[in-house]
């Protein structure tokens, strides 16, 4: 019986894990008393794959694997990540005022288009520090996903895949025309420019390139190449996203600037000449 009570006691104790900041010197953990999020919040949380981690500062740490699940519901057997979960926790912790920043770990294989974009528009707008790492993958709509953090790194072995819009059937019970997909596309790739260092026709380049997948259009980018392009800010591990942005809080409490400059505006991506000196 008493095996039973500390067992549960542990299960309680850990829901909360501790990850310490070589760069901060409290380590102090915080008991379930301390914790923002109450006990009905935690088992979605546990359900949802979110944890809140304390080592210093106090970061939301969330999950997004498998397929983004949108307006339809996906088999059981497959992994999802819900939007209605998802965007609820990003209010959430927009609002806790003890919750300083947001870590999002991404293994995702694309998904519903307009969720993951829903995701992304809410993560973007976000006034607290973020940090995003692909990890494994960021195919498809994971792309936005991932440059919607303030600052984003890649995993050496992780991969993006870059490739067109892909919809069958009806959207909104009317059958959608080339024009449609057309302007569904430049929403991706005006978001995911906008957020990262890559120019406009760039981006659609290697969406539309030809001569690397097999049976289909686009192109895959492993973790130095995604940097070098322009998608994502860094290569590194998860510390070194955590010690990134336990920096990033550190500058927003001391007034300093903690978001991340773009090289390029609208206007620039999509009409600048060759001799401007950018990367086109």
């Amino acid at each position: 019986m008493s095996n039973a009570k500390n067992n549960s006691r542990d299960k309680k104790k850990a829901t909360n894990q501790v990850i310490s900041n070589p760069n901060e010197g409290n380590d102090e953990k915080l008991s379930d008393d301390d914790s923002p999020i109450g006990e009905k919040e935690t088992d979605q949380i546990r359900e949802t794959g979110s944890v809140i981690t304390s080592g210093g500062h106090y970061v939301h740490c969330l999950t997004i694997i498998g397929q983004i699940e949108g307006h339809n519901i996906l088999p059981p057997q497959n992994k999802t990540t819900k939007y209605e979960h998802v965007i609820p926790q990003l209010m959430a912790i927009e609002e806790d005022s003890r919750i300083e920043g947001l870590l999002i770990l991404l293994n995702t294989a694309g998904g519903d288009v307009e969720a993951g974009l829903a995701i992304a528009e809410v993560m973007a707008g976000m006034t607290k520090p973020t940090v995003s790492i692909v990890l494994g993958g960021g195919h498809s709509i994971g792309i936005p996903l991932a440059v919607a953090a303030k600052y984003s790194f890649i995993a050496k072995s992780a991969s993006m895949t870059v490739h067109p819009v892909r919809m069958t059937g009806l959207t909104l019970g009317v059958p959608q025309t080339f024009e449609y997909f057309r302007r569904m596309q430049d929403r991706i790739t005006e978001f995911v420019c906008e957020n990262s260092n890559i120019p406009f026709e760039r981006y659609n380049e290697l969406a539309m390139n030809t001569s690397e997948l097999v049976l289909d259009v686009g192109s895959i980018l492993e973790g130095e190449a995604a940097v070098d392009e322009g998608l994502i800010d860094s290569v590194g591990t998860v510390r070194d996203a955590m010690d990134y942005l336990y920096k990033m809080i550190d500058d927003k409490k001391a007034g300093k600037d903690f978001t991340k400059e773009h090289s390029y505006d609208k206007q620039h991506r999509r009409g600048c000449k060759s001799s401007c000196g950018c990367r086109h």
